[in-house]
Parts: structure tokens; sequence; C-alpha cells
């Protein structure tokens, strides 16, 4: 024990050493005389001089960092045989709770070249940046004549004359996944007539084109047709005629969806696609999704697409571009410096993806030219001038009106090939219409082609011959940015359809719907990535004989129904209630299969003897945490029976990190002991299981434990019943002159005040959060060592909506104005819970319960505050419950906001637009900061978010909607459910604001010295030429703790003795806490595709982080290695057969730099490996 001691003493000074000298070797840099000559124009000499030093301090630095990285192993090795526990946290006589400091020490080792991308700087600024375009427009909207957004188009007819007009007419059919109808009615009423006429009719004429985009319907079709037809479609594809364009199981929402969920259902389409077509998809088409994220032309870039169409952008955007030909761009993403994710874009420049408004800028005259129109069908034009069957008397006349509106449209790009779309939701079901627009079309193009005086040529092309032709006339290749396009960077939210009709509540409506659909995520990944190790484990035991293989159709379903609910009117919350329900019996029926999955592979893990495994479907080793009863309710927890033999526990933990967590198990007697697999006491505390705010269930106790759990891998705990003391929560409950009946159970201590207490306050050893004692809500925090109290109170508001015609609905916000204080008719019956392990205060409003929780634990879990809302306004009338954060953060205008969970989008308050065009998608996280520090409020399910004002952040929590919003739902929103909405909320302190000049800072600054662009401090990453900003690693992992929660499972009951369990730990090295196992996706076999091949998809993304904000306790083990991961040692007991990089999607395969396992990630890359595990 002795020689420990000095070890751990001995590598403590030296790494002590080592932190001291590169520290001095900075300052010495730093206030070296010879860089402040001449205000920083260096003599050429004194340049190569500067350049030699930077490499020598590159070389140091990274040389330090190795030293560390050894001193950090050493250490580790050392501790690692002395882990324990944390012992009991003494009760000190004040009723706070102190717990001891970490037995093991952690560690904070970021490579500084780590640090030095999220300054930015790199690389050119785009041409147009959307968040200065913003701040540019006046938002005027303007009367522009025929095209009422736009403005008058004129040209000179001889402008064609060197260089001919070449039109694409593109015939598409755009099918909704569900949204008036469900998925299957849809499939039964439309889809199947429209696909059966596709292959009848694209046979009769070589020229005729069609293209499609959701496969979620496709390949239900496919399982219906005979090998005849299935012949017919492939040579279709084949010869051009047909073309599958995006490829993914649906045309997903780019607001809300998840970047996990969206890369899953665009694999399950490639995947599809490969295997039952041999094709893969070149080019995207997202005509319908509300508003545009800068995540999707990432996600189509790195799975080898080369060009991408886009619709519904705001309406003044539209305009400024059609207005400067900007309609056409490379799309590049905001932290890129070499220009490798430019991808091109097509953007839409008029109303709608109809007829209509395709042809060019008068809708009156494009409408004659949808010939589902003619006179006698069931829909008609609503310019009232329908359209004219052409024939030989009329087809000159007829052809130079439609002339006239492609050679306008055409003056809006850059070159002279011209798109035209001809198509609309559900079009083309019938034969008739077919050869209506076909052979109308065909006879309009053969006049025009047949008049050189013209100087125009027209066929039906797909989206890819339209990119093509583009490409030849500019004369690139695909891929290769066009010489004379602008290079834009950024997002299209927030999406105006016209006037101030702002798409905004759809980042809110229905998030009962949005929370399900990010905890069936969760399941899906952490089953997808066990059912992956426990296969290859028992395929090199030779046991996958035993293995429960029909599981893996479980998971494909699962895929299936968790992409269908990316589906822009799914998540969305914009569906019929009908529509609505069926998707979540859909989802509660994947997430209950889930949870089997995850069963049979964490049974077959944990077993100490692998041969004893036996899998009984009817009787499963291991129950499910917890159980929802119906699509439409929250999850109840499983209660653990606690009887006179042990109970066994197995938790699993989803993270690619170690995590120390508090982990909540019922329990039906307070009596109880929880111990290690070795039969170590672990700390815990007894609290009682609230039915409301004043009923104690009766026999059920929470026992949370504090277990640190395995990286991706199961712990396993054990109950006993015991009769010694527990430490025990104690509870004050504050009534407020309330009327109400206390249900009390022993043992459990709950003293009751039947009026109102004094403000009050909970801490650990990180925070100090104070509550107002009338309302229970939160007032203020402090970190530890700080000395100022930062104001940070919540409240609750709602919104109404407008009085006039247009109210809001499921898309549109329309408010009548500020939100209004939350007024309930009485005060809430507050409750104040003080334990060893958590303390919380619980605040029980009318229509809104709020806790607020502070973990008493070393780490993530005590960095930041834990926050959920139980909102339930089913008796509200035409009201939106919003929660909104004050501070005294000076964050002016400014507030960040994610896309996707995937990257940060920097937001400005625009005083110019109205307050709704001020909501932006919060799918993950929002924050706001100044230089002396971050608020971050971070989500468990994608919400609305803005900041109305400097040091606010505000979240919609649910709408109720009497009346439709005219966007074609045709109901409001009134299928309002009890909804829990759960929150971190994180602040931090930026180290360049603290006194003492932190290694960081120094770092930043001597970059800035040196001459970087954009080494910046504070909030100016919104400086409009080139915003880019980063969470910070803490951020990050702070928002994996809250989306991928552990998982208890206990051992069943009926069992006899159980067999031995071990806990399971799959990773043999820590990974770099700055990347992210994806997923870990087994394929599918090639015969059979309800059955798991060899191989599997290895997806890792490495995160994007800002150093500038302090990261102490962080409770584990952080260091990053620029992007280097040795794979091929990476999984514990398993072997890596083999490793292929591919494309996102898999339809690729990449080029290896070498045989080696070892790989590397640049910061923000998500890459994909095909791997063997065995």
């Amino acid at each position: 024990m002795k020689l420990k001691k000095q070890v751990t003493v001995c590598g403590a000074a030296i790494f002590c050493v080592a932190v001291f000298s590169l520290y001095l070797m900075l300052d010495r840099v730093q206030h070296d005389p010879a860089r402040h000559q001449s205000g920083g124009n260096f003599p050429r000499s004194q340049i190569s001089v500067l350049q030699n030093r930077i490499e020598q301090l590159e070389q140091l630095l990274e040389e330090n960092h190795e030293i560390i990285s050894h001193i950090k192993d050493s250490v580790l090795e050392l501790t690692a045989h002395a882990e324990g526990q944390p012992a009991l946290p003494p009760h000190t006589p004040n009723v706070s709770w102190v717990l001891p400091p970490e037995s093991r020490p952690s560690f904070l080792s970021v490579s500084p070249q780590d640090c030095q991308f999220a300054l930015g700087g790199k690389g050119q600024s785009p041409d147009l940046q959307m968040l200065a375009i913003y701040s540019l427009l006046p938002f005027d909207n303007q009367d522009g004549g025929v095209w009422k957004q736009g403005f008058d188009i004129t040209y000179e007819p001889n402008e064609w004359d060197t260089e001919p007009l070449q039109v694409f007419v593109v015939p598409h059919s755009h099918n909704d996944p569900g949204w008036i109808k469900t998925f299957d009615k849809y499939y039964y009423d439309q889809t199947q007539h429209i696909l059966n006429s596709m292959v009848l009719k694209m046979q009769e004429d070589p020229r005729r084109r069609f293209i499609w985009s959701e496969i979620s319907f496709f390949s239900k079709w496919w399982d219906n047709i005979s090998a005849q037809k299935r012949a017919a479609v492939r040579r279709l594809v084949g010869n051009g005629q047909l073309e599958m364009v995006t490829g993914g199981w649906v045309m997903p929402d780019e607001a809300n969806s998840h970047y996990f969920a969206m890369i899953d259902q665009l694999i399950e389409g490639h995947q599809w696609l490969e295997k039952n077509i041999g094709v893969t998809p070149r080019s995207g088409w997202a005509v319908d999704p509300f508003g545009h994220s800068s995540t999707m032309p990432y996600l189509l870039k790195r799975s080898n697409l080369t060009g991408m169409l886009i619709q519904r952008v705001h309406y003044a955007i539209k305009k400024h571009f059609a207005a400067t030909q900007n309609l056409e761009f490379m799309w590049r993403q905001t932290w890129d410096p070499d220009a490798s994710t430019d991808i091109f874009c097509h953007m839409m420049p008029f109303y709608s993806y109809d007829v209509p408004h395709t042809c060019g800028p008068d809708p009156k005259i494009c409408c004659q030219f949808d010939f589902k129109r003619l006179p006698g069908g069931r829909i008609n034009c609503p310019w009232k001038v329908p359209p004219r069957a052409i024939t030989d008397s009329n087809v000159a006349e007829r052809a130079q009106l439609l002339l006239d509106q492609y050679r306008k449209k055409s003056k809006l790009y850059r070159s002279k090939v011209l798109l035209v779309p001809l198509g609309d939701d559900f079009r083309y079901d019938k034969p008739q219409e077919w050869d209506a627009q076909f052979l109308n079309y065909q006879r309009l193009f053969d006049f025009l082609n047949s008049q050189p005086n013209l100087h125009v040529q027209v066929q039906f092309g797909t989206l890819s011959d339209y990119f093509d032709a583009l490409y030849k006339r500019l004369g690139i290749v695909p891929g290769m940015k066009p010489p004379g396009f602008p290079v834009l960077s950024g997002d299209f939210f927030s999406y105006a359809d016209r006037e101030d009709h702002y798409w905004t509540g759809y980042y809110t409506s229905r998030p009962f719907y949005k929370s399900l659909d990010r905890v069936l995520e969760a399941h899906l990944r952490g089953a997808e990535i066990l059912f992956s190790l426990a296969l290859a484990h028992a395929r090199r035991a030779g046991a996958d004989g035993k293995y429960p293989l029909s599981d893996y159709a479980l998971l494909s379903n699962a895929r299936r129904n968790l992409g269908l609910f990316q589906h822009h009117d799914a998540i969305t919350g914009t569906a019929k209630e009908a529509v609505a329900v069926d998707y979540g019996v859909r989802l509660l029926h994947s997430l209950t299969n889930l949870k089997r999955v995850i069963i049979n592979a964490a049974h077959y893990l944990v077993l100490g003897n692998k041969e004893t495994y036996h899998h009984d479907p009817a009787a499963p080793f291991l129950g499910m945490d917890d159980t929802r009863p119906g699509q439409d309710s929250l999850p109840e927890k499983t209660v653990v029976k606690l009887d006179t033999s042990p109970r066994f526990l197995v938790v699993f933990n989803p993270l690619e990190q170690e995590r120390l967590s508090v982990v909540p198990v019922l329990v039906d007697s307070p009596h109880v002991q929880v111990l290690s697999e070795e039969g170590q006491p672990l700390p815990v505390q007894l609290s009682a299981h609230w039915g409301s705010a004043t009923d104690m269930v009766p026999d059920v106790y929470q026992v949370s434990v504090l277990a640190r759990l395995p990286a991706l891998g199961l712990r396993v705990l054990q109950l006993h019943r015991s009769l010694d003391g527990r430490p025990v929560a104690s509870t004050r409950l504050y009534l407020h002159g309330r009327d109400v009946s206390v249900r009390r159970q022993e043992p459990v201590p709950l003293h009751v005040f039947p009026a109102t207490t004094d403000d009050f306050c909970l801490e650990n050893q990180h925070l100090r959060a104070c509550f107002s004692g009338s309302s229970g809500l939160l007032q203020s925090v402090r970190r530890a060592g700080e000395e100022r109290e930062q104001r940070v109170s919540s409240e609750f508001l709602v919104y109404g909506t407008r009085t006039s015609k247009d109210k809001s609905g499921a898309y549109l916000f329309l408010p009548d104005g500020e939100a209004k204080p939350y007024a309930p008719k009485e005060p809430p019956v507050v409750r104040v819970t003080e334990g060893p392990l958590f303390s919380e205060v619980a605040s029980y409003y009318q229509h809104v319960q709020t806790v607020m929780r502070l973990y008493n634990v070393p780490g993530v879990e005590g960095l930041s505050l834990d926050v959920s809302c139980v909102v339930d306004i089913r008796d509200h009338v035409n009201k939106e419950l919003a929660l909104r954060f004050t501070t005294d953060i000076e964050s002016d205008d400014a507030f960040f906001t994610d896309l996707n969970g995937f990257q940060i989008q920097p937001r400005r308050y625009q005083r110019k637009l109205p307050l709704q065009a001020n909501f932006y998608p919060m799918p993950a996280m929002a924050y706001i900061q100044d230089t002396q520090s971050r608020l971050t409020l971070h989500t468990a399910q994608a919400l609305g978010v803005s900041s109305l004002g400097s040091g606010q952040l505000e979240v919609i929590l649910d709408r109720r909607l009497m009346q439709d919003d005219n966007r074609g739902l045709g109901q409001g929103l009134k299928d309002n459910k009890r909804t829990c909405n759960r929150f971190r909320l994180l602040l931090e302190r930026r180290t360049t604001a603290s006194k003492s000049s932190g290694f960081f800072s120094k770092l930043t600054s001597m970059f800035k010295a040196l001459g970087f662009p954009g080494a910046r401090t504070g909030s100016p990453e919104v400086q409009d030429g080139h915003p880019i900003s980063f969470p910070s690693l803490l951020s990050h992992i702070t928002s994996m703790h809250l989306n991928a929660e552990a998982l208890v499972m206990p051992v069943a009951q009926e069992k006899p003795v159980p067999p031995a369990l071990r806990s399971f730990a799959p990773l043999s090295n820590t990974l770099p806490c700055d990347f992210h196992i994806l997923n870990l996706r087994t394929l599918q076999a090639e015969q059979d595709d309800s059955l798991p091949s060899a191989e599997a998809a290895l997806i890792l993304h490495r995160k994007g982080f800002d150093c500038s904000l302090e990261a102490k306790n962080l409770g584990f083990n952080c260091t990053t290695s620029q992007g280097k991961l040795a794979l091929g040692s990476l999984f514990r007991g398993l072997e890596l057969g083999s490793l292929q990089p591919t494309s996102l999607t898999l339809m690729y395969p990449l080029s290896m730099a070498s045989n080696s396992t070892n790989i590397h990630l640049d910061p923000m890359e998500i890459s994909t490996f095909r791997i063997r595990l065995g």
C-alpha cells in the first residue's frame, strides 16, 4: 500500500512538472518581444523564424501531450486496483450531505491541436452567409404582380440565339407516408395504383421519365408485385427512365429529427435499393419539409450524392436569391476548412411544388398546363382559366405561351439549362392522368423542338438528367464546384410561405410523440450495439445456434418504424389524429420489441458460463425496466419485489464512456441493501414514490444507487432485504394554505407546513441553486468557488392566438402578442426532498408539475440541474405553455440552437420580424452566453426555442389549438396527452473570463497574437461573416447522459438460484471523449433479409468542441487524440476480422490508407466502416 502511494505521488509530481513546463514555455512565447515589432508587420526574415518557432512549439506541445498521456495511463493502472465505490456520505448536522472525494482521479487531457478547430478562421468565407442575409433583407413583402411574392421578369427574345434553352420537365408524385390518411390507407387507396400505372405507362414511350423518393412505400409495393413487374422496374431504372431520388425510407422533417434517425432511415432506404434494384441514388429531392437544415447536405454528401433540390424556403429569401441569380449554389458546412463538404443545391423559386407554381412565375398560366385539371375532372384551376387539350390547331399558340413562362423562369438562374417539375401530392394514380399529362406535353415538346427559330430543346427528364446537363454545359464533372456559382453556408429556418405565417408551431406540436421518438431512438441504438456484441461473442464461442437470430427481424422492423416517424408529417405533429395514433402504435410496438432484443443480448453477455445459455421467449431471463399501458401513456416503472433470497439487477449503460450515475429502482420494501456483484455495499438513498403532490404510493419505495457503469457495458447489482438503516431522504411539504389531505408512509420522514416558506437553497460540491419559497421555481445558481450568485430564474408563460381569421394551428405559430404570466387558480404545492445522493424541489401547479433535481455526485451528473416538466393542458383553449429562463448574461440579441443534435447554428433575434419568426427548432440544446459565462438548456425531446430578450431563453412545452391553420390538415391540435419534457440546465464559466490566465486562454491568446484569424473570446461567434460555435466537451457529455439513460433490468423472480452473473465491459480501451459511437448496426444476410450477416456497420462521429469553457471535475477520464483511434484493439475479447471504410450509407467502399486498423477522423466528421467482429 505504501509503495502504491509513493508511485502515485511520484506520477502526480511528474504530471505537474510537465504541465508547468508547458505553461512556462507558452509564457515565454507569449512575452517574446520580437513578436510585437511594428504592429505585427513582420520583416520577411522574421516570418521564417516565427514559422520555425511555431513548428517547435507544436512539436513540444505534442511531446508534452504524449508525456501527460503516459503519466495518466500509469496513474490509472496504479489506481485501478484500488478502485472502490465512494463510501457512504457522512451526514452533517445541518442536513446537508457531503460526499467524500472520488477514490479514483479523473483526467482532462485535451490535445491543444484539438482546441484549435473551434477557433475557426480556416478556409474562405462563403459568398452567402444566411445569418448575414437575414440581417440584410427588409422582409417588406411587396406585391410583385403575377408572381405575387417576387417581381416582374422580362427578357429579350434573342437571348437564346447563341446558346439555346434546354428544358427538363420532371414528372413526380409526392407521396406522404401518413398525413390525412395512415401509411397503409394511402398505400391501398393511391400509392400502389401510382406505381402500377407507372410500370405500364413508362413502357409505352421510352422518352417518358419519372422520379420516386419514398422507399417505405416502394418496398411495400415491391413485396406485392410479380417477378415480371420487378424485372420491368429494373429495366426502367437501368435505362434512365425511372430515377430513385434521395432514396431514404421517407423524406424526413429537417427541424425536429435527430441525426441518428436521419442517418438510419437513409441507410435503411439505400440498403433496400442496393439489395433489390442494385441502384445507388445520385441526387437529393426535398420538396415538402418545412424549412431546411444544413445537416442534410452534409449527410447526402457523405453518402456520395452530388446534387440536391430544396423547396420550402422563406419567400423573402427566395425573392432575394432569384433577384441575384443565387438560387443554385454550393452548400458548405460552417466549420469546413477545405470545401470537402460542398454539395450543389438547386432551390425552387416559387410558392409551391405543384404545377401552377413550377412552370414559371404566373400560376394562372402554369395551371393551364396541368392536364389533370382538364374540364370534367375532379379538380380545376382557381384562377378560372382551365387547361385545354393540345391539338394541331392550338399547339403553336399554347407552346408559345408555355415557352414564355420557361424563359422567364430561366432568367432567375445562371445557366441556360432549366428544371421544371411536373407533379403534386399523390399524382399519377390513374392511367387517364398519365395519358393526359404525357401525351399533351409530348405534343408541345414535339412542336417546340421542331422550330429552330425558338432556340429551345424540351424533353422529359429525371432530376439527375437535369444536373448532368447543367454540369455538361458548365464543363465540369458532378461534385465539382461550377465556375461562377456562389458558396452558401447556414440553414433555412424559420420558414414562412406567405405574409407573417411562420411555420414555427410544429417545432413543438404533439410533444408527447416527439419525446416517444427519442426514447425509441435511444433503445434502437442500445439494442443495435448489444445485439451486435452478443452475436459476435456467441459466434466466437460457436454458440450462435442457440442465440435468437429472429431478434434481427425485430431490429429491422424498429428501424423502419423509427424511419417512418421521421417523415415530415409524423415527428412534426402535423398529421390527422387517427394517423398520429397509428404512428404511436407503431412506435410503442417497436419499443416493446427492442426491450426484448436488449434483454436477450444482456442475458447472454452477463452469463458467467455461456454454456448454460437458454433462450425461452415465454419466460425471459430479465424483466423490463418499465412498461407503457398504451401508445399515449407515460411509462410506469417496474417495482422489484424483494424476498429472502437476493434479487439481481443488470444495468445497461448505452454510452461509450464510463459513467458514475444515480440509478433509480422501485422496490416493495424500505428494508433494502444494494451490493455490487462482489458483495460490496453501494451508496444508496431511500425515498418515497409519489403518486401525486401529497400522496406517497403505499408499499412502493424508490432506492437510488450510486454505481459506476462500464462504457457500453452491463453492471450486475444485488438487492437484499436488510433491516440495517438506510440513508433516507427527508421531505418537506409546503401546502400554501391549500386544504389537501396528505398520505404518509413509514419510514420516510415527512414534515408538512400549511403555509408558505421563505426562499431556500440546495447545494452539492459543484453548485448551489436557490428557489422561491412561494413558487418553488429556480431563482439563482452559484458555481463552487465563485462569490456571485448568477441570476437564473424560471417562470411559466402562456401564449394566446390571434382573434383575426388566421390563427395558430399544427404548423403555424400566430400569437396574440407577447406571452402573459401563467396564472393558476391556486398556489402550488411545493415539496422539497434532501438526501445524500440527490436533493430536489417539486412544484405542483394545475397544468404543470416541475421537478428540479441536484445530484450530489462527483462528475457530470452533479454539474448541471436536472429539470423535468409534466405538462397537461387538456382544459386549455387556444393556449401554448412556455418555460422561460431569465439570467443576467449579457447575450444581447444572440443565441445558439442545435440542428438535429449534430451541429450548432448561431441565431439573432430580429426585431424587424414578428415574434413568431424568432423561434427555432431545438432537438438537443440551445444556449446564450457572454464573455463570462454560458447557459445551456439541454433537451431530451425536440421543442421550439427562442431568446426574445438579452439573457433570456424560452421553450414552448405544449400547444392546444382548436382550429385548422389552412395548410391542408383540416384539424386543430386537440389530442394533447399528459407529457413529460426532460431537460438539463448547465451553467459554465468561460476560462477567458477568469482572472488567473488558464492554459487554454493562454493558448487562445497566443494563437490570436500570432495572427491566427478567428481566435475570439466572448460571443462574437455571431460575427455575420463566419458564424460558428460549438458546445464544450462537458456539454456534449451532459447531452448524452440526458438522452441515453441507463436501463435497469431485474432478473426474473420466478427463477431458481440464478446462474453466476458477471458484469460485461466490452471496450478494452477508453474511447477519446470527443468520439461518439453513433451505431454498431448488424447488416442483413444476402439471401434472407430477416437474418443477420457476419458484418456490421460501425458509424463514428468525432464531435467539435469549444475549449474556452472551464472543464473541471468531469468525473471520468476525458482525453482526446487528434482524431486517432485504434479500432483493432477496441473490443475486448473480439478480433476485428475486416475493416472497410465506406460512404455513410455503405453504398461505396472508400480506399484504406493502409492495412492498419488505426483510423483518423476530422472534427465533426461522421464515418462509416464495414467491419467483421468475431
